[in-house]
């Protein structure tokens, strides 16, 4: 279940509402271009702008039109210990196969309490847990040692790191068995050279086949092939990342008319200077004319 290129699926939304029609055209297009796994709700998928109502019907709507051709893993973190549990357990009962837990953000727990946090989440709800470690956005970081110590929970079976570090990812592993996923599109290549097992990509929202690619042929023995188009699509994986994630990568959409640009205030439109650069990659690449 947690391997190979997995969308962290952008959340469309059209007049400031949630766009359910685009969302299952978006969800077809990945399933027909070989993404082997969906994360809704995640960072990518706008979740600190959703309401709860709005991100549990869409967890709904995912899993239900994805119709288990492909896992579903279910953004279902919270900084609040309680409402990842219930977030957790609706995962569960609307049918995820799985879900993708943060680490609390802005109460910077510590070691122990990002320990006591997952325990927790795990023990209320028996589904498949894979921790996200991005400390650049919550401003808490999990160690190699503790994460070491949580793998031995039954139902904590993998992480998506996005720490930006290989020496992390090589002493998670050199510490442990758990499945360790990238969270960054420009490490993945070199991730899976240590070990880790796929991505959690937000390339593959413009790029599906050509991610799904690159890990399946790394898998295959065909390493040139693979770090081929590592470096085909470098740039784009860097400038996916040129102003906060989903700003950039919702542009570059609508720039090839997969949706119209729209997102959730604080978000806003990039500035000129950095849609150009955006531009000029993409076009660079073969993915505007």
């Amino acid at each position: 279940m947690f391997r190979g290129s997995i969308v962290a699926i952008v959340t469309p939304f059209k007049n400031g509402e949630v766009d359910y029609d685009k969302l299952s055209e978006l969800i077809e297009y990945h399933i027909a271009n070989g993404t082997d796994g969906i994360v809704p709700v995640g960072t990518t998928g706008e979740s600190p702008t959703l309401s709860h109502e709005e991100h549990m019907k869409t967890v709904e709507f995912v899993i239900k039109t994805v119709k288990k051709r492909i896992p579903v893993i279910a953004g279902a973190g919270s900084n609040s210990t309680r409402e990842a549990i219930d977030l957790t357990k609706h995962a569960k009962n609307v049918g995820a196969d799985a879900v993708l837990s943060i680490t609390p953000y802005y109460n910077k727990p510590t070691q122990n309490g990002l320990i006591r946090h997952f325990t927790s989440i795990a023990n209320a709800v028996p589904i498949p847990i894979v921790m996200y470690n991005v400390p650049g956005r919550t401003g808490v970081k999990l160690n190699p040692d503790t994460i070491a110590k949580l793998s031995e929970v039954k139902n904590i079976v993998g992480i998506k790191e996005a720490c930006g570090s290989l020496e992390q990812v090589c002493s998670i592993i050199s510490k442990c068995d758990i499945t360790v996923l990238s969270g960054d599109d420009s490490l993945t290549f070199p991730m899976l050279a240590v070990g880790g097992k796929g991505i959690i990509s937000v390339a593959a929202n413009i790029i599906p086949k050509e991610v799904a690619a690159l890990v399946r042929l790394f898998e295959e023995g065909k390493l040139e092939e693979s770090r081929e188009i590592h470096y085909k699509y470098w740039d784009v994986f860097n400038d996916l990342f040129i102003e906060t994630n989903p700003i950039p990568v919702k542009t570059a959409m609508d720039m090839m008319g997969m949706l119209k640009f729209d997102v959730r205030s604080p978000l806003c439109s990039m500035v000129e200077s950095n849609r150009e650069k955006l531009r000029a990659t993409l076009t660079r690449v073969g993915l505007l004319k």
